[in-house]
């Protein structure tokens, strides 16, 4: 009865074609609940069929792409027009059945469940040679699988809790959740009000964790004309503001997308860009002669500890460059989304009780300049040397947080999470 009130909360009136919580937020807590030691034994089988009382599309991604579990079995959710009415079909064992006698299984098929679930698969178990039956102290005594043992690197998830929906973490949050929106408030509030001198040791107050590490050698830039460069990688929407309070003055921060309510509330000058790599060069180059600038060349954030790949468009800026390498942590809610609302992003990052914000400045870099590119003569030679600039930012950004440099993009986080390329419309300039 407790799963069937589960199935119908969570998924009456969701439309069926839509549903992508199973592929972008559950592999999460999933993989969390994987037991090493089972998953050694999960290995050593050839063909393998899952067999769960959730509703199949819920897991059905996770143990095939995560487990690497040949056929799913499930029970399938009842559709109307096009959306779920929150009730289950009941046929999910002979289903099961059906799969096996059609060759799907093997002579020498080996079964492995719980106690509470022979009876539920007392007919499916019957065609097992050798049954495992696992109770609930063995589960207790298993080690979690470790992240490296994982048979697909988990990169990208979504959703807006950070912490297990366990009992007492679930209860633990919903008493936290009126005290966070206040602090949250006084937070963003102290922010947008007060200078960074007088600010940043409120906020501190507030439970806020925030270091800073600079390097010891700088590099003067009073005969530079133009402004200063600083590439980061993307944890939240305030990497620019943090990296403002860890220098103590006003930058100006371009992004690739950002919601009008965060424009506005912006204690800092924000601009978007338009994806259009000339404009975009030309608006960074006048940008640079107003003072220092703040670029994500990551394009979209990442939770996990992986970079992803580099545009090389912040190489031609004619600048020394200094890398910002910007790290984060939340134990109840994410700072970031796919499919949800942007414009709650910090607000969700400022509710945690005790937020943590790294910033480390590492060693400046010194990138061909317009001058030394325009001058070579094969097209293909300047870009490689864009992009090699971009992938050493990577590397050393990387290597300061440990995180694993990938080639993906925003396109495939979005592709993955929320079924599209993550491209805002705006309608003021009509373009995306």
């Amino acid at each position: 009865m407790g799963l069937k009130i589960m199935v119908m909360t969570c998924f009456f009136g969701i439309k069926a074609d839509s549903f992508r919580v199973g592929r972008s937020v559950l592999p999460k807590f999933f993989l969390e609940d994987v037991g090493s030691e089972m998953f050694e034994v999960l290995n050593r089988g050839g063909k393998k069929v899952g067999v769960t009382n959730l509703p199949r599309i819920m897991v059905e991604s996770f143990v095939k792409e995560y487990l690497e579990i040949d056929f799913v079995v499930g029970r399938e959710l009842k559709v109307f027009c096009g959306y779920h009415i929150g009730l289950m079909d009941e046929r999910k064992t002979m289903h099961a059945l059906e799969q096996v006698q059609e060759g799907k299984g093997s002579s020498d098929m080996i079964g492995i469940t719980s106690f509470n679930k022979i009876l539920d698969h007392d007919e499916l178990f019957s065609n097992c040679k050798d049954m495992y039956v696992v109770s609930e102290g063995d589960k207790r005594s298993w080690q979690a699988l470790p992240r490296e043992l994982y048979p697909k690197p988990l990169i990208f998830h979504d959703g807006r809790l950070a912490l297990r929906p366990t009992l007492i973490e679930s209860l633990a949050m919903l008493m936290w959740l009126p005290y966070a929106i206040i602090l949250s408030i006084f937070r963003i509030s102290l922010a947008l009000s007060l200078p960074y001198n007088i600010s940043t040791p409120l906020l501190i107050f507030t439970g806020i964790r925030f270091t800073t590490s600079i390097p010891k050698t700088k590099t003067s830039h009073k005969a530079k004309p133009n402004g200063h460069l600083y590439v980061c990688n993307h944890r939240t929407l305030l990497d620019p503001l943090y990296i403002s309070f860890a220098l103590q003055k006003n930058l100006i921060a371009v992004t690739y997308s950002l919601s009008r309510m965060s424009e506005i509330l912006a204690p800092i000058k924000t601009v978007r860009l338009t994806r259009n790599r000339d404009h975009d060069a030309e608006m960074m180059q006048q940008l640079l002669k107003q003072g220092d600038l703040v670029v994500c060349p990551e394009g979209t954030t990442c939770r996990e500890p992986y970079l992803l790949r580099f545009s090389p468009l912040f190489s031609e800026m004619c600048d020394e460059i200094t890398p910002v390498a910007m790290n984060s942590h939340v134990s109840m809610f994410h700072g970031t989304t796919a499919g949800g609302l942007k414009c709650l992003d910090p607000v969700f990052f400022l509710m945690n009780p005790a937020p943590v914000y790294t910033v480390q400045l590492l060693d400046q870099l010194v990138a061909p300049s317009c001058t030394q590119i325009n001058n070579n003569v094969d097209v293909g030679e300047k870009e490689g040397s864009r992009f090699d600039v971009a992938n050493d930012v990577q590397t050393q950004i990387g290597n300061a947080v440990g995180f694993e440099c990938t080639k993906l993009t925003r396109k495939d986080k979005y592709l993955i999470l929320a079924g599209n390329e993550g491209i805002v419309s705006t309608r003021k300039s009509g373009k995306s």
